[in-house]
């Protein structure tokens, strides 16, 4: 998608444009030319207007019912959208305002909590979707308003303590406050939406309806295309400098406090907007919906993709949120561990032959250590045997049949300290050391984490997040930035 900063790529002939410092012009041309046809296709790429992304991808996205009828696609289809609506909202305050607000969640549990309440019979309440949701949008902007008010003043650490206190709150109401919001019991029969006269069944046939989705997609597109125009605005521009030195930005005569409250009002906005999505698909609302692992989540893919960028937090999105379904499967989050593992280990040698030898002497590390199990106890090498690449894995890693109590946390402490260990040497003994670190990985991986996919599913998340991090700092499509050091 394209910036409002002009991508010719070159300094004019003459210099470059007045009030514009030459090392400032020249950096910018480092930042936006690569070298080679990696290059040339970025380059191309960027001349694409952003409107024009995006109705390719919600054309895309749009096809997705007809090209898939599995009802379980299309719920993770859904979610994977609020979960771009979550990214756009928490990048307001995190990539545009430079903010650390770890209290976002409560804003989109706000939401999912105002419209059971505006809409369901819990209260007798039952208004009309074009009334609920507008009113829901207004609510979650001025309890955004009320959170910045407080610590306006406050920014860093003290800021999360904060807004990480305020999410805690709203936990401890949303759970013990059951006249309010139904306590543990949370909210039920919640009404659903009612659009062209008609409400919008969650299921047909027992299949997760598709219109929700195509609601949510256009949800999505009005909140995107909206923002880009706030972040093309003065609104938008001084919250980059708020961003990058709010000391300056002060200086220069901005509203650095205002600037605050407002980020914190739109990204809420945008949070609670998803609940009312959230609420009304699920026809229910639970405390438990909201808790911190979903913070994690979103600030992952904000962080993933870019944070600044709006194409990259939906990027990180549409990655995250997929592969987390993905490795709910055993056999599925098998291939994507070790494949990570393999990602990573090249990233971190960069070079063809280290790596090379690294993974075939881990194999043949394997096969030894699994051989000599099986001559000494066959019952260390008994574990469940699968065909195709898990048999592969079986044959390789040793898999005991019956698992001794002070394995699991010795091995998991193990490959923690050798990982560290890692990391602390140079050259050769770094080579060797990684052999016995994968192996020992993989062994903690098929005898502990394997039986656990919720953890384990989060353990593989950071490792790819690790491995894309050190290829790009700043995001998959976040901009390198000027550091003065």
């Amino acid at each position: 998608m394209s910036d409002s900063t002009p991508h010719s790529g070159h300094i004019p002939a003459g210099g470059p444009a007045v009030g514009q410092d030459e090392w400032v012009a020249r950096h910018a041309e480092r930042r936006l030319i690569r070298g080679g046809p990696l290059g040339t296709l970025e380059d191309r790429l960027r001349r694409v207007p952003w409107w024009a992304w995006l109705i390719v991808f919600l054309a895309a996205f749009s096809l997705l019912p007809v090209v898939e009828s599995s009802g379980y696609v299309r719920r993770v289809a859904f979610d994977t959208v609020l979960y771009m609506l979550l990214a756009l909202g928490l990048n307001i305050v995190v990539g545009w305002g430079g903010l650390l607000d770890l209290g976002y969640v409560a804003f989109y549990g706000i939401g999912a909590y105002a419209y059971a309440l505006l809409a369901s019979p819990h209260y007798g309440i039952h208004l009309p979707t074009i009334v609920a949701v507008p009113a829901v949008v207004a609510i979650g902007a001025v309890v955004g308003l009320m959170l910045g008010l407080p610590s306006w003043r406050l920014t860093g650490d003290y800021l999360a303590i904060v807004t990480l206190f305020f999410l805690q709150l709203f936990q401890t109401i949303a759970t013990n406050a059951q006249g309010l919001t139904g306590g543990p019991f949370g909210i039920l029969n919640v009404d659903p939406f009612h659009l062209f006269g008609h409400d919008l069944a969650v299921q047909h046939g027992g299949v997760f309806a598709v219109s929700y989705l195509y609601v949510a997609l256009g949800f999505f597109a009005v909140v995107y295309v909206a923002l880009r125009f706030v972040n093309e605005s003065r609104t938008g521009r001084a919250w980059r400098s708020l961003r990058e030195d709010p000391l300056a930005a002060e200086a220069m005569g901005m509203p650095v406090n205002w600037l605050k409250l407002l980020s914190f009002s739109f990204g809420a906005a945008v949070a609670a907007l998803t609940g009312t999505l959230f609420a009304a698909l699920s026809a229910s609302v639970f405390p438990l919906s909201f808790y911190f692992v979903l913070l994690i989540t979103v600030y992952t893919m904000v962080i993933l993709g870019g944070a600044g960028s709006q194409a990259g937090v939906v990027a990180g999105a549409l990655i995250i949120g997929p592969l987390l379904e993905l490795l709910r499967d055993a056999s599925k989050s098998r291939i994507i561990f070790f494949v990570a593992l393999v990602g990573a280990l090249v990233l971190m040698g960069r070079r063809s032959r280290p790596v090379a030898i690294v993974a075939v002497a881990t194999l043949v590390l394997g096969f030894l250590v699994h051989a000599v199990a099986g001559a000494i106890d066959p019952s260390w090498v008994a574990g469940e045997h699968q065909p195709g690449f898990a048999g592969f894995v079986d044959h390789w890693v040793i898999v005991p049949e019956h698992l001794a109590r002070w394995i699991p946390p010795v091995s998991y402490v193990g490959v923690i300290g050798a990982a560290l260990l890692c990391t602390m040497l140079r050259g050769l003994p770094r080579l060797v050391a990684l052999v016995p670190t994968l192996y020992l990985g993989a062994f903690v991986w098929e005898n502990v984490m394997l039986s656990k996919p919720e953890p384990a599913r989060y353990i593989v998340l950071g490792l790819i997040l690790i491995a894309l991090m050190i290829l790009r700092p700043n995001g998959l499509l976040g901009e390198r930035r000027v550091e003065i050091i």
